[in-house]
């Protein structure tokens, strides 16, 4: 009997680094109300009461994100972003990425 092969890991980085272009894209999807302003993306934050949108913003050009009226929120990418905004492991953020994405989950 052959040992199963170890599955490849994801390759967090090249998967971010395919998303970044399409930030513009998934933003309007994930976060409806916000609008692009300058190098950010900025939004009313929907993981809390938040009525005022300037607080929550994604930079568009690293996918680097963070909600300034909550210092635990925040983070250095897209698929970090993606799952705090769905509540999911980095792993299913991941996948729910690649799927929005149209694309595979890039392993290495």
């Amino acid at each position: 009997m052959k040992p199963q092969a170890k599955p490849q890991r994801i390759d967090f980085a090249e998967l971010n680094r395919r998303a970044v272009p399409w930030l513009p894209d998934l933003l309007a999807r994930w976060l409806p109300d916000g609008k692009p302003q300058g190098r950010e993306w900025v939004a009313l934050n929907p993981r809390r009461s938040d009525r005022h949108p300037g607080s929550f913003a994604i930079n568009l050009r690293t996918g680097a994100w963070a909600d300034f009226a909550d210092p635990s929120a925040r983070g250095r990418d897209v698929i970090g972003l993606a799952a705090y905004l769905f509540d999911l492991s980095p792993g299913k953020a991941a996948k729910h990425l690649a799927d929005a994405l149209r694309i595979e989950v890039p392993r290495g």
